[in-house]
């Protein structure tokens, strides 16, 4: 294991032993026994996100849980998250969720901000699009655990995930042909779920750990140039300015998507881009540095808004 990720996992295990006292890079570092510069270089790196994002979204996906799953006030889940009020809990929340506390409980439906990250201890040297892309192979059901796997360590780019309704959907795909997925040894680093009538990506999802290394470019590739029968292809992402978005939408621009119409997909406010094959080889060629690769859903039709 490299030291970068043995520092990293050290630092995740405190945060999240830790959720309760809001934990920030200062109390972090000092606790994995490292400068605060040196660790955030490293955890960003690492995670995609920095400190302060990840222990956030953690306390956030939390206190959700606690809102759909007890009937504690929700003054009492502010505090244990970490906040000093239920007005900065609020405003924080609204943020993430779109809907204030009150609200989702009402819902009482439960979906993750962000789940903990589990690190692949030997990750390999990338190996460029064209490596990458020559692995990509048909998912089968044997591989649903390790494909659910990584669902849950990319559920940061899908708001409103049901693991249940995405669990069906994949063993429809995979019956079809639909589900692709790429491996790293063991690891599985990169799934890709597809329509290939109408080129709509309906998933496609990248381990944190091997962002803007050529496997977001290889899997559109793969399916522009292989596998779907339309000229472009179609993906949904965050819309602009999304306070929830960690940069998804910045990758997705940077491998030459075209923003198209917004959409409301599952009541949360999204857009689509287009990605068509003349401007797929003209554009991508390089992938937004410090960005997270694409994870994007389309499970839904969403609403046009005009």
């Amino acid at each position: 294991m490299s030291e970068n990720i043995r520092s990293v996992t050290a630092a995740i295990d405190y945060i999240e032993n830790h959720l309760d006292e809001k934990p920030d890079l200062d109390t972090v570092s000092k606790a994995v026994h490292y400068s605060k510069y040196h660790l955030h270089r490293m955890f960003t790196e690492t995670a995609g996100l920095t400190v302060r994002t990840y222990a956030q979204r953690r306390r956030l996906t939390e206190a959700a849980k606690l809102l759909v799953f007890s009937d504690r006030p929700i003054l009492e889940i502010a505090l244990a998250a970490g906040y000093e009020s239920q007005q900065s809990f609020t405003d924080s929340f609204r943020a993430m969720y779109k809907k204030p506390p009150h609200r989702y409980r009402e819902e009482k439906t439960f979906y993750p901000l962000q789940l903990r990250f589990v690190l692949n201890e030997t990750p390999k040297v990338p190996e460029g699009e064209n490596g990458w892309r020559r692995k990509i192979t048909r998912a089968a059901d044997a591989d649903i655990p390790d494909w659910m796997e990584l669902v849950r360590l990319v559920i940061d780019g899908f708001p409103c995930l049901d693991e249940r309704q995405h669990l069906r959907r994949l063993r429809e795909s995979i019956r079809n042909g639909r589900a692709w997925m790429l491996k790293d040894a063991d690891t599985t680093v990169g799934i890709m779920a597809f329509h290939e009538r109408t080129g709509s990506l309906d998933f496609l999802g990248v381990h944190p750990q091997y962002r803007n290394k050529g496997i977001e470019k290889a899997f559109c590739e793969k399916a522009l140039q292989e596998l779907v029968h339309s000229r472009e292809i179609t993906v949904t992402t965050f819309r602009e300015g999304d306070k929830a978005d960690t940069g998804y939408r910045q990758t997705v621009k940077s491998l030459g998507f075209a923003e198209a119409e917004l959409l409301v997909e599952f009541g949360y406010p999204t857009q689509r881009f287009v990605l068509s094959k003349a401007r797929g080889r003209r554009g991508s060629q390089k992938s937004a540095g410090g960005s997270p690769g694409p994870v994007l859903q389309k499970e839904e039709k969403g609403e046009v808004l005009v």
